[in-house]
């Protein structure tokens, strides 16, 4: 490992090399190679998390490029995501290694996709498959961090299962699927940064997570909100008794 490469952070107080190491040795899944995916890849990949699983099944077209930065002009309708993602990552940072898994996610592989992982990024911009990780997150144990983005306001929160609200906590019923949506590729970009500082953190114990807590911006009026929030009993997926 490069020292020199990731001395700025190792320089963090409360970090250091072990923060880095521990790092080096983990393994996130990003399920979503879009809009949130792709800062949150890049910054993760800066980083020197040591592996990095890429789900998605989509490829890029022309509408995709205000936001996700990842993919250029030249992989629009050539290479799926997760390939077009990875081929500038490991460029980036060849210290990695990356994992590229074609395939939509569904509850019957989504533990063979991301074996192993230590958090998943939801990176999504729908709530079925999210409603699928949360599943897997229950069931196996794995934390992840979930974010949502429209227009200029996004949200943000950690899942850590039987310590946090999970997903359906907050959200309990199937919301309807919007075929497109507006949005400013900004605030894509914020929020999947924030996605990466709050695996980073997950990974390290360095700094707060946001767990049980919900970040919630509007860049449009810069306004920023935390707001604490707790588990359903009446929840689909985690709910329990008196």
């Amino acid at each position: 490992m490069s020292r020199e490469r990731y001395s700025r952070q190792i320089a963090l107080p409360g970090f250091g090399e072990k923060a880095q190491e521990q790092l080096m040795d983990s393994a996130v899944g990003i399920l979503g190679v879009g809009g949130l995916g792709s800062p949150a890849a890049y910054y993760l990949a800066a980083a020197g998390v040591g592996h990095l699983i890429l789900a998605d099944y989509q490829r890029p077209d022309v509408t995709n490029l205000n936001r996700q930065i990842l993919h250029w002009v030249e992989d629009i309708d050539q290479r799926s995501k997760p390939a077009s993602a990875a081929w500038k990552l490991k460029r980036f940072n060849p210290e990695i290694t990356i994992e590229v898994r074609e395939e939509e996610v569904s509850s019957c592989n989504i533990g063979k996709v991301f074996e192993g992982v230590d958090v998943i990024l939801d990176c999504l911009d729908s709530f079925a498959p999210r409603f699928i990780l949360n599943e897997h997150s229950l069931s196996e144990g794995v934390p992840f961090v979930h974010a949502a983005v429209e227009g200029l306001h996004g949200q943000i929160t950690d899942i850590e299962p039987g310590l946090t609200p999970c997903l359906r906590c907050l959200v309990p019923d199937m919301p309807p699927k919007k075929e497109s949506f507006p949005i400013l590729g900004a605030a894509a970009g914020v929020f999947g940064s924030l996605q990466a500082a709050e695996a980073v953190k997950l990974i390290t114990g360095a700094g707060e997570p946001l767990l049980s807590k919900l970040l919630v911006g509007d860049l449009q009026y810069n306004s920023w909100e935390t707001i604490d929030i707790s588990r359903s009993r009446h929840c689909p997926a985690c709910g329990r008794k008196k």
